[in-house]
């Protein structure tokens, strides 16, 4: 059963963007620990520490956009309060971080979500989990008006709704993944679509970023770093930037290049400086323009 009562973007219309804000979603937290590494890293305290770096790099370099967090500390906030905190604040962008897991210590790599139709299997047990989150909530059954995560029925139905920002949404998607890749010589496992209840509630643009593997030892050793952390945050702000670029150009918006502070000494995957090898050797010691 998809919840009704919750108003979807379906037949809204983008417009310009003069007031430009974003929210910043880190998944989990509180009793909800997310992903577990095998060197127990939990996923609700790295991707804590990668959204509040993400937002402390657009509120440095664009100090005219307005930062929101839908959460800044290890609490609980439901799926649904997530997405309507950045509806009421009517948020421009909606940009959610979560880390990924899976029972083979193999895979590793990044991958950006946007609401759409699950086209594998894969895809379809990646956002079932994802949506399970609910379960953490109090009385959810009646909240979500009978949505069963656990449901590959239910979820299959909920995910062929529609969402206006598909387009705008997936620019910023594959934007974010172009950094990881040229920038951060991270494993590019694309932009996937899937019915994802965060973003299916969220009326803007909306992305959710799985920033890596922690169940891959590599991966949990860099996305547990400071270092690592701030690599992953340049790269989505970088994605930000661009992306906030198109937006102004394309809405007839002027922006004054000097309103826009020079962002060279933001962290970069500079090989002689990162001691594992989750970076390519061939990555370039580039500074953001």
């Amino acid at each position: 059963i998809v919840p009704t009562h919750i108003d979807c973007a379906c037949g809204q219309s983008p417009v310009p963007h003069k007031d430009w804000v974003v929210v910043i979603d880190p998944g989990h937290g509180g009793k909800d620990p997310g992903c577990i590494g095998s060197k127990k890293t939990k996923e609700k305290d790295v991707v804590l520490a990668i959204a509040l770096k993400t937002g402390g790099y657009i509120k440095k370099y664009f100090p005219d956009v307005k930062v929101l967090y839908t959460r800044d500390d290890d609490s609980f906030v439901g799926l649904k309060e997530r997405a309507e905190y950045a509806n009421k604040n009517n948020a421009t962008l909606f940009i959610s971080i979560h880390a990924n897991a899976t029972t083979d210590s193999k895979p590793k790599g990044t991958e950006t979500w946007i609401m759409g139709q699950a086209k594998d299997e894969a895809n379809l047990r990646l956002a079932m989990k994802e949506n399970a989150v609910m379960t953490f909530e109090d009385n959810y059954q009646a909240k979500y008006e009978g949505y069963d995560p656990q449901s590959a029925e239910s979820f299959i139905i909920f995910s062929t709704m529609q969402n206006t920002y598909v387009k705008q949404s997936t620019d910023f998607a594959t934007k974010v993944q172009d950094q990881f890749r040229d920038r951060n010589g991270l494993v590019d496992r694309s932009v996937k679509q899937g019915g994802l209840l965060v973003l299916w509630m969220s009326t803007m643009p909306s992305v959710l970023i799985e920033v890596g593997f922690l169940s891959n030892p590599e991966e949990e050793k860099n996305l547990n770093s400071e270092k690592g952390q701030d690599y992953i945050a340049s790269s989505i702000y970088r994605a930000f930037k661009k992306y906030k670029q198109t937006i102004d150009y394309r809405s007839g918006v002027k922006t004054d290049p000097a309103s826009i502070r020079n962002d060279s000494d933001i962290s970069n995957p500079v090989k002689a400086g990162y001691t594992d090898s989750v970076t390519s050797d061939k990555m370039k010691a580039a500074n953001p323009p």
